[in-house]
């Protein structure tokens, strides 16, 4: 035994003792929420508050730039408690990309962006090419920019050559539901990079987060398993539980992986003396 209560041990994770960075953002909590797809306004705004996260996301395609404070998405949402992640959903080209981004921080919404351009509409998986474009241009001109991209360890190593201030690797295509479909590249993605790694698209449920947390990822970002659940808010607790556990676990360090048994208390225990 560590000689810990649970209450010292749940503080590893959920305190200030296991705080991680963005830009010049300092957080605690390891949950990135999205913020569409909910039935109402209501179980949104309930979600948001019992998942924990200080970091929301949505398309600003679906914001009205030009009135964004009283948008259907953020009039509910106390505007000075989050770090705003407009994302640029919708985009199929770097440039594209780059003048929704502009226009999000010329509206004041935020100069953090997540550079999400689709390389087809049937799977939405990320153009790699247009996507690393799209990132040396933001970066250049000062925006904190988080690329969603896939599983591709090369290509994450190009993105945070380029600047990036995280990397967002998907665990499956956007809105799927089938989990990580390949651990080992998330987990080598987490391996070799300086930056935080953020687990994005295509969880289902809170033990898919927590081997995203396991692998040695940041943080995980999420909307589509949370929102469409059938009880979103108790969803959004279970996934924020699920990733606290899996960073601790990650901090804990697993016992090794044996090909064979071995008893735990040793044969030695079983001998009659």
């Amino acid at each position: 035994m560590s000689g810990k209560s649970d209450q010292e041990l749940a503080g590893v994770v959920t305190s200030g003792g296991d705080t991680w960075r963005i830009g010049d953002r300092e957080m605690t909590s390891r949950f990135l929420l999205g913020t569409g797809l909910f039935p109402n306004p209501f179980v949104q705004t309930e979600a948001i508050r019992v998942s924990g996260a200080e970091v929301l996301t949505f398309a600003i395609r679906r914001v009205d730039l030009e009135s964004a404070e009283d948008d259907s998405i953020l009039q509910h949402i106390e505007l000075d408690a989050y770090q705003f992640l407009p994302n640029t959903s919708g985009s199929r080209t770097a440039e594209e990309a780059v003048r929704i981004a502009r226009l999000a921080r010329a509206s004041g919404l935020s100069d953090w962006i997540k550079v999400e351009i689709s390389a087809d509409e049937r799977t939405l998986l990320p153009d790699p090419i247009e996507t690393l474009r799209a990132t040396e241009i933001l970066v250049k001109e000062g925006f904190t920019v988080l690329p969603y991209i896939s599983d591709d360890p090369v290509i994450c190593r190009k993105l945070e050559a380029a600047g990036a201030a995280a990397i967002m690797p998907g665990g499956a295509p956007i809105g799927t539901g089938l989990g990580i479909l390949n651990p080992y590249n998330i987990g080598l993605i987490a391996e070799e990079a300086n930056i935080p790694v953020i687990v994005d698209a295509g969880l289902g449920t809170a033990s898919e987060a927590a081997l995203a947390m396991e692998l040695g990822a940041a943080a995980v970002l999420m909307n589509t398993p949370v929102a469409k659940a059938k009880d979103p808010v108790n969803m959004a607790f279970a996934m924020r539980l699920a990733i606290e556990s899996g960073r601790l676990a990650y901090l804990s360090g697993r016992a090794p992986r044996k090909r064979y048994a071995s008893a735990s208390s040793g044969l030695d225990a079983l001998v009659v003396k």
